[in-house]
């Protein structure tokens, strides 16, 4: 059962707002992110909870007046808002579903396709406007971090940011490796091949995490960009990579215009992955003590795109699937999301009573 107490959310909201506006409250700039993160949350939950009610009580008004006037115009007025209302607790339900620590930050996901040469480029690139065209549906902003062309098709690699409301918490759900099942153009013997790509999704670092980097160990490397970019591409030493010496962690960026764009960006993607790599190890730590073996599920295949002989997107986990392929690698994937979050859920609770 999914609960929520909007007396004490107003509350709680009311008494951090007083707090941001006191003269004092960025004298302490950590606690003060940190606040604000939770006020933004708060306004969030309680305007959605608002609206919601807005929208109900706008049915109400809406069918009294079709039964006193007994007109059946109303009708499918009311249908369409019932239907709108439904899509709105979808939302709130999914957002209930979403209370990890940073399930509310932004997306940076990368894309590796595996052996197979032009055949699996091909499928992370697929993938990559996939997910692409999901973030465009949603409202959301992509930025293209780094893209390395393939040889012939296709791309080597991907990492790209998604940015807007609960991006990390969606994307970790395709976290591990997709398959695809197709006929290759790249075969003239139009023989039927299977290819693989992994992603991997981390949060973004937000303002209120502190991640000490010591300049002493980062190694800071500038090169020409490559791929599409127009008449700069080439032209100016702008793609900055940054490798991280004490941990071997490298990252790069060459999609901006200016060295020190890229380079900033390429900062913020390593504390990202500095932050994913701490959360990780304890998470490691917690499983050693438990005494449990790691659930290697989320690093594996989730899910399987079959083109032919028959065609079918198939989640592994939940077991949902479709045969309307070409909507799905136009970005309709928000279906096996709703149903990955409730696994999930399902797989926390059994998770937490085998532990105890």
């Amino acid at each position: 059962m999914i609960t929520f107490d909007v007396a004490n959310s107003r509350s709680e909201l009311h008494r951090l707002r007083e707090e941001a506006a006191a003269p004092s409250f960025w004298d302490d700039q950590g606690g003060a992110r940190k606040t604000m993160a939770r006020l933004s949350r708060l306004d969030d939950e309680v305007g959605r909870y608002d609206r919601v009610m807005a929208h109900l009580a706008a049915l109400e008004d809406m069918n009294r007046l079709g039964l006193e006037e007994d007109d059946p115009a109303f009708e499918e007025e009311i249908a369409s808002g019932v239907r709108a209302l439904e899509e709105e607790m979808r939302d709130i339900e999914d957002a209930a579903l979403l209370q990890g620590e940073f399930d509310r930050n932004n997306a940076i996901v990368s894309l590796h396709p595996g052996a197979g040469g032009m055949e699996s480029q091909e499928w992370a690139e697929m993938l990559m406007r996939m997910y692409l065209r999901w973030a465009e549906r949603r409202g959301f902003q992509t930025d293209l971090n780094d893209v390395q062309p393939g040889e012939g098709a296709g791309i080597k690699s991907a990492t790209f940011t998604v940015r807007g409301p609960y991006a990390y918490g969606l994307l970790s759900l395709e976290k591990g490796v997709h398959r695809l099942v197709r006929i290759s153009p790249f075969d003239f013997s139009r023989r039927r091949h299977t290819s693989f790509v992994s992603l991997d999704a981390i949060p973004e670092a937000g303002e209120d995490v502190d991640i000490e980097i010591d300049p002493k160990d980062l190694r800071i490397d500038t090169f020409r960009s490559s791929g599409a970019g127009g008449q700069h591409v080439n032209v100016t030493d702008s793609a900055v990579r940054i490798t991280h010496l004490a941990t071997g962690i490298v990252v790069q960026c060459q999609n901006e215009r200016s060295q020190m764009s890229n380079k900033t960006i390429a900062m913020k993607i390593l504390k990202s992955r500095l932050l994913e790599r701490a959360r990780r190890e304890k998470e490691k730590e917690l499983e050693e003590m438990r005494g449990q073996k790691m659930e290697i599920g989320w690093g594996s295949q989730i899910r399987s795109y079959v083109f032919h002989p028959y065609q079918m997107v198939k989640d592994h986990r939940t077991g949902v699937e479709t045969g309307n392929i070409s909507a799905v690698m136009d970005g309709e994937i928000d279906q096996f999301l709703e149903e990955g979050l409730r696994w999930r859920k399902k797989q926390e609770v059994a998770s937490g009573e085998e532990a105890r």
